[in-house]
């Protein structure tokens, strides 16, 4: 086989980083754009010494689970992988990567239950990210996505995945932006001061809060105007911030945030609970389906358990630590960024909550802290960002955690590889929940429950 070459395939299932495999002469190859039993016409792109990638050169037999996107930037747009894939075989999909992955890498032999759904799954984005830039000749403002593995902006009028109402402001602070003479960043010359647009929205559509992200130290008239025009044109705009971040990086937000007009937070209510969310703060991108996880978390607990002291490791704004405190002894959050921890004590005053202690600090020089007063806690929460724990942070959670560790993780393959630290050191994993937390992408959410079956670690 050489590039260029062209074959008959069937696609046999969906993988972890969102392509398709299909297998020549027993060879992995693995092909963008295609949906699990599609009979396609492909070409190879690429030789490696395992597997070969190629390219659809023609769809000869559509698969049954095959749908028009509803988006059309689809097939270069880098966002939404699976927009072609009828939802219910996406939560199938789902559930057949996350069983394989634990089962390779843990050695996993527990079932993995049906992906629960998200009870949207378009205009369910409630943080969104918006590249900027700029037009030579006409000096027409663009935002959008990236093309798929390039820094190459798609400008993007309309997004299925996002509030209606984000594409109509972002439509009118282009505009308005190209008016004033805002100029975008570009990455090239370092020049140009407007880099991204972000959006923060309430899950009800009542509140947004837009962060302009900056290539300076200050905040100009120019943007000044914009947000006041912003604010007087959308009533539901509660606040505009700018992020100054003049640093040559592919990390979108400083931690310095100022508010030109407004406030520079947002109100998040699921049920009977509010949480603040400032700029900085992290919060889940699809609040409904996050408050899935709470209560699916809350009713794990509840069947093992009664009156827990509870961690709240990796806590953000404390979202578990404040859900779950109506079940709890007490419970202690742990946060890094110091917005969030903010927001935390914010949340515990806004709920009336008496029995949650935030402390801000990293999650490893704090767990140290916490061992060496020898507390312990009868169950550990843990929702890491994507790198997953430190070696460090899974033996601290093992030293301080008696009974229950929950682990909540938007990346299997570092879930896998923290959870068989875990099963070889004192715990078993008892339950695992998968959670549509990104439909149309490839990306889940996954709960594990584990339980300790040894009383000592052996690290």
């Amino acid at each position: 086989m050489i590039t260029d070459e062209e074959y008959i395939v069937e696609i046999e299932k969906m993988l972890n980083q969102g392509l398709a495999l299909a297998r020549l002469n027993n060879i992995p190859v693995f092909v963008s754009g295609a949906c699990p039993k599609d009979k396609l016409q492909i070409k190879i792109t690429h030789i490696n010494k395992n597997y070969l990638t190629a390219e659809i050169v023609k769809i000869i037999e559509s698969s049954p689970y095959r749908v028009k996107p509803e988006c059309a930037f689809h097939n270069i747009c880098g966002s939404c992988d699976w927009l072609h894939i009828s939802y219910e075989e996406q939560l199938n999909q789902k559930r057949i990567i996350i069983d394989e992955t634990l089962k390779k890498i843990a050695g996993n032999n527990v079932q993995v239950q049906n992906v629960i759904p998200s009870p949207k799954i378009k205009e369910y984005r409630c943080k969104i990210q918006l590249p900027v830039s700029q037009t030579k000749v006409s000096s027409r403002i663009l935002s959008g996505y990236y093309k798929k593995n390039t820094h190459e902006l798609i400008n993007i009028k309309y997004c299925p995945m996002q509030p209606q109402i984000i594409n109509e402001i972002n439509e009118y602070i282009k505009t308005e932006a190209q008016k004033l003479g805002i100029t975008a960043y570009s990455e090239k010359s370092h020049k140009g001061l407007l880099r991204h647009i972000v959006y923060r929205i309430s899950s009800d559509l009542n509140q947004i809060l837009i962060i302009f992200v900056i290539n300076s130290n200050n905040i100009d008239k120019k943007l000044t105007a914009l947000s006041k025009s912003i604010i007087e044109k959308f009533p539901v705009v509660s606040g505009v911030c700018a992020n100054l971040n003049e640093q040559k990086t592919n990390v979108i937000m400083s931690n310095n945030t100022k508010n030109i007009i407004g406030t520079d937070y947002y109100i998040e209510k699921l049920s009977e609970v509010n949480y603040k969310i400032s700029a900085n703060s992290f919060f889940q991108v699809n609040p409904l389906c996050a408050e899935l996880i709470f209560n699916k978390v809350k009713e794990l607990i509840l069947s093992k358990i009664t009156n827990p002291t509870i961690l709240d490791a990796y806590s953000g704004v404390s979202s578990f630590g404040i859900w779950l405190s109506s079940i709890a002894s007490n419970v202690v959050c742990i946060e890094e960024v110091k917005s969030a921890s903010e927001d935390a004590r914010a949340n515990v005053k806004l709920n009336n909550i008496k029995n949650i202690e935030i402390i801000n600090g990293d999650a490893e020089v704090e767990f140290d802290k916490l061992i060496k007063k020898g507390i312990k806690f009868d169950i550990s929460i843990t929702d890491p960002p994507r790198k997953g724990c430190s070696l460090n942070s899974i033996n601290n959670l093992i030293r301080i955690t008696e009974k229950y560790i929950i682990y909540v993780s938007c990346n299997v393959s570092t879930l896998a590889r923290d959870m068989k630290i875990l099963n070889e050191n004192g715990f078993k994993t008892i339950y695992i929940q998968p959670v549509d937390m990104f439909p149309n992408t490839y990306h889940v959410e996954t709960i594990v429950m584990l339980e300790r079956v040894q009383k000592e670690a052996f690290l």
